[in-house]
C-alpha cells in the first residue's frame, strides 16, 4: 500500500511538473500566446567563374612561320567572374614539362612555348606549371569579364622535336578562389 501511494504520488508530481513545463512556453490571458522563432543561414565565401569554351584552337604553323620562327597569336576564352568577395583566378599547365603529343614523329613541344596574356597587345608571359595570378578583383563582382590571349612560338628549326608533324595539345588550369 505505502509502495502504491510512493508510485502514485510520484505520478501526479510528474503530471504537475510537465504542467508547469507547457505553460511556462506560453503564457496568455485572452487566449493567444506568441513565440519566437529565429531563423539564421551563414553564406560562405561564393565563387563562380564562366568560361566561354573549354578549348581553344591554336593556329597551325606553315613552313614560313617555321622557315621564320614566327610566334602566333590566338585569342583564347573569356571569363564573366562572380565573387561575392575579392577575388584571384589562377594560370597554369597541367602538363610539368611538355605538350601532350599524339604522333609518331617523337614531337616533343616545350609547354614555355605557349605564351599568355590578358590583353592581345599586351606583354605575354610564358606558361608553367605553377599558378600564376591571370586576374584578380579587389572587392565583389557581378560578373567582372577577363580575356586570355596566347602566342605559341615556333623554332625556325625542321628538325627541332618542337616543330614534328603531330598534334599538340596544353592542358590549361584556370583557378579561381576568393582568399
Amino acid at each position: 500500500m505505502k509502495a502504491t501511494r510512493s508510485l502514485l504520488a510520484a505520478l501526479m508530481l510528474a503530471t504537475d511538473l510537465g504542467a508547469i513545463k507547457a505553460n511556462a512556453q506560453c503564457s496568455g490571458n485572452a487566449g493567444r500566446c506568441t513565440t519566437t522563432n529565429t531563423a539564421s543561414v551563414t553564406g560562405g565565401t561564393l565563387v563562380k567563374p564562366g568560361m566561354s569554351s573549354s578549348a581553344t584552337a591554336l593556329t597551325n604553323p606553315t613552313a614560313d612561320d617555321v622557315d621564320a620562327g614566327n610566334v602566333l597569336a590566338d585569342a583564347g576564352p573569356t571569363f564573366s567572374i562572380k565573387a561575392n568577395r575579392s577575388w584571384t583566378l589562377k594560370i597554369k599547365s597541367q602538363n610539368a614539362t611538355s605538350w601532350t603529343y599524339v604522333g609518331s614523329n617523337s614531337g616533343v613541344k616545350p609547354i614555355g612555348d605557349l605564351a599568355w596574356s590578358t590583353s592581345s597587345g599586351g606583354t605575354f608571359t610564358a606558361i608553367t606549371a605553377s599558378d600564376a595570378t591571370f586576374a584578380s578583383g579587389a572587392s565583389a563582382s557581378n560578373g567582372q569579364a577577363a580575356q586570355a590571349f596566347f602566342k605559341t612560338s615556333w623554332q625556325s628549326d625542321f628538325t627541332s622535336a618542337s616543330n614534328a608533324p603531330g598534334t599538340y595539345s596544353l592542358p590549361i588550369v584556370f583557378t579561381l578562389t576568393a582568399p
